[in-house]
């Protein structure tokens, strides 16, 4: 046993140390129970058509599920490691692994995780990935102004921000969605000649959600603003990947499938860069196991559907058309699906059958069919005007009804008298 404090402060300092247990909220559900987004609601949680699931009764909650328990905001994990009481003691304590230097030294653990979740997720208007679509193109060019520039450079910065603050805060699953950022921004900022930075992101990424262990000062370096590695280095892998026993116990399997199905297409992405077309298409073909069972929703189906397309874009660079064509009509299978099915996105529907048609014409520019390709382009761009046009009168008209609305439920102030 400890000490008893014998002055009156100590005693006060004791005293404000211990928990009232009535003031705790419900222990956190038990990890297999907790299944994200791949529950169908009931009813819609969200506003708009677009979260309705297809071929089965209930809606789609856009991920919010799924992202709480990435971010986990509860603490969920380290209740169950610590035990409620050990939990909250160290809470009041302010013992729980967060930053204590830098600009969110003042930030409680809870508030770090916001933030966190800002720099992981977050994205402005002006944002060239901006968008369901994770179809991989070189965006490099060669010509960028500075604009635009210090924009991926500042959207490289954040990944690693939040990488570094992923591992203060002792949270794998936003390490490697961080590390799976890191390698989109670096594809963005530096194209091809940042691929085999990108690449080794996306690994550790993979391997920090998979069943082995990985190393967390090997994943540090990555958080550097200009990382050196050690060719010496003799790797020290003792943290346990998400899907490992050990992390199972704490929390559900669906966490390293989310951060597998970002992890993998990053890693797709990096080898297309690099031109390992076959390699890349593997790694992009893993990826539909994990979408088994996932809900026909137009948030996963975007996922199906950038899948389809950039297995075919492999197949398109290698100069197969028929192959390449297989994975299009796919994809755009997916998008009729929304427009014909009762519940569906038209919006998103239409949507990927634009992407699908455009990744046509440039595989039929690939392999010579220079007249064909251009006329599916200009269709494309006709079909593409025609939508933004309907789609901001839809806006338009929603805003004026949501208007007219808010003004029908406002009472009239009444007048004063002179």
């Amino acid at each position: 046993m400890g000490k008893k404090a014998k002055s009156n402060a100590g005693k006060k300092k004791a005293l404000d140390r211990k928990i009232d247990k009535s003031t705790l909220p419900p222990p956190p559900p038990k990890p297999e129970d907790e299944v994200g987004s791949a529950k169908p609601l009931e009813k819609p949680a969200l506003p708009g058509t677009g979260f309705k699931v297809l071929g089965e009764e209930g809606y789609d909650d856009g991920g919010v599920a799924d992202l709480s328990l990435l971010i986990d905001l509860e603490d969920s994990v380290q209740r169950r490691k610590r035990g409620e009481n050990e939990y909250f003691t160290a809470l009041k304590a302010d013992l729980l692994p967060r930053a204590t230097r830098g600009p969110m030294a003042k930030m409680t653990r809870r508030e770090q995780k916001v933030s966190l979740a800002q720099l992981l997720f977050s994205e402005d208007e002006d944002c060239e990935d901006k968008g369901p679509s994770e179809v991989y193109v070189d965006q490099v060019r060669g010509d960028e102004d500075e604009k635009t520039l210090k924009h991926r450079e500042d959207r490289v910065a954040q990944a690693k921000a939040a990488l570094r603050l992923s591992l203060l805060l002792r949270e794998p699953a936003c390490a490697s969605l961080s590390l799976a950022e890191l390698c989109k921004r670096t594809l963005t900022f530096r194209g091809r000649e940042g691929a085999k930075d990108a690449l080794r992101c996306a690994d550790l990424a993979i391997e920090i959600a998979g069943s082995g262990f990985w190393d967390s000062d090997e994943v540090a370096v990555e958080a550097e603003d200009i990382p050196v590695h050690d060719p010496k280095y003799e790797k020290n892998a003792t943290s346990p990947g998400l899907a490992h026993p050990l992390t199972l116990k704490l929390l559900p399997v669906r966490v390293s499938h989310l951060c597998l199905r970002s992890a993998l297409l990053q890693r797709g992405n990096a080898l297309a860069a690099l031109g390992k077309e076959v390699e890349a298409r593997e790694c992009y073909m893993s990826i539909f196991p994990i979408l088994t069972n996932e809900p026909r929703c137009a948030r996963v189906d975007w996922e199906r559907h950038s899948v389809y397309v950039n297995v075919g874009n492999t197949y398109a660079r290698e100069g197969d058309f028929d192959k390449a064509d297989e994975q299009y009509k796919v994809a755009e299978a997916l998008g009729n699906d929304h427009i014909n099915e009762k519940g569906g996105s038209e919006e998103d529907g239409r949507s990927m059958i634009l992407c699908a048609k455009r990744s046509r014409a440039f595989a039929l520019k690939k392999v010579g069919k220079e007249t064909e390709a251009k006329d599916l382009l200009k269709e494309v761009i006709a079909q593409k005007i025609a939508d933004d046009a309907a789609a901001a009168k839809k806006k338009k008209e929603e805003e004026e009804a949501a208007k007219l609305n808010e003004k029908a439920i406002t009472p009239e102030a009444p007048a004063v008298e002179a």
